[in-house]
């Protein structure tokens, strides 16, 4: 792993990860244009530590939502205890819940979790999802403005996004995407669309990562751990920066525009891949 690629790498996760354009599907095309043959070349423990990086942006971007959760949910266990029942539940509270519940469907992944991750090898298949994600962005400019928050989203809301994040395991279709359309399919409003896709993000990076850690550390050379940070730092402010920018484009409601550029590198990788051939 060199330290050129390791910024690429990590600006590319960084990028892709929270903008709707799918993360695994560009890492895909990146490993295959740098001559990497996907997992078998790119470090699993470097994999690991990019997603770790995202997630520090998450944390940075939603700060005060996260805090606010971590004390309800204490203030929760504290209610049970005392058998107190509060009507009805704070709004952070709540969120937990909707976050708990969205995150249950990637449970149905974990029995083909490798036949899933192999995917990312095949650029046909990658470029198809590419495609495929473009036609749900495209499709989600064209949805009724919504109005549901954590304070009225209902359980089939929340499962019907989460089944979107279980269905966006798959390399080249876009997590985030996949998401924040689902969401605006239910009724969202755009802004909670974003701030629920983005913050449920947070157990299913968490879960994928503690489950390939123990691999990921059998396998690392530590001696070229510092320039893994590199990629993740570059991840991390990368990713925070894309954010924010998602953030004011959810004000103006515009998704679809990335929706033209997954088809532009859909078509491109299709192309690419049947000339190589």
């Amino acid at each position: 792993m060199t330290l050129l690629s390791s910024i690429l790498l990590g600006a590319v996760q960084g990028i892709t990860e929270f903008l709707p354009v799918s993360s695994s599907g560009h890492l895909a095309i990146a490993e295959h244009l740098l001559g990497m043959s996907g997992a078998s070349d790119i470090p699993e423990f470097f994999d690991v530590l990019l997603h770790l990086g995202t997630l520090v942006a998450v944390f940075a971007a939603y700060w005060e939502d996260i805090r606010s959760m971590v004390v309800e949910f204490f203030l929760g266990i504290r209610d049970l205890k005392r058998h107190t029942f509060r009507t009805p539940l704070p709004p952070a509270r709540r969120m937990i819940l909707l976050i708990i519940v969205g995150t249950l469907p990637l449970f149905a992944v974990l029995p083909v979790k490798d036949l899933v991750a192999g995917l990312g090898d095949n650029m046909y298949f990658v470029a198809g999802a590419l495609l495929v994600t473009g036609c749900l962005l495209f499709a989600s400019d064209r949805v009724k403005k919504g109005r549901k928050t954590e304070k009225n989203a209902t359980m089939r809301d929340v499962l019907l996004v989460g089944l979107g994040q279980a269905v966006a395991t798959c390399p080249g279709i876009s997590r985030s995407g996949t998401t924040i359309t689902a969401g605006c399919f239910v009724g969202f409003e755009r802004k909670f669309a974003v701030r629920y896709s983005f913050l449920m993000s947070i157990p299913a990076i968490l879960g994928a990562n503690i489950l390939s850690l123990k691999d990921a550390i059998e396998t690392v050379v530590w001696a070229e751990v510092p320039v893994y940070l590199v990629g993740v730092a570059v991840s991390a402010v990368v990713g925070y920066a894309c954010i924010r920018m998602l953030k004011m484009i959810a004000e103006k409601g515009r998704f679809g525009s990335f929706a033209y550029y997954c088809w532009i590198v859909g078509i491109l990788t299709l192309v690419l891949t049947v000339i190589q051939k």
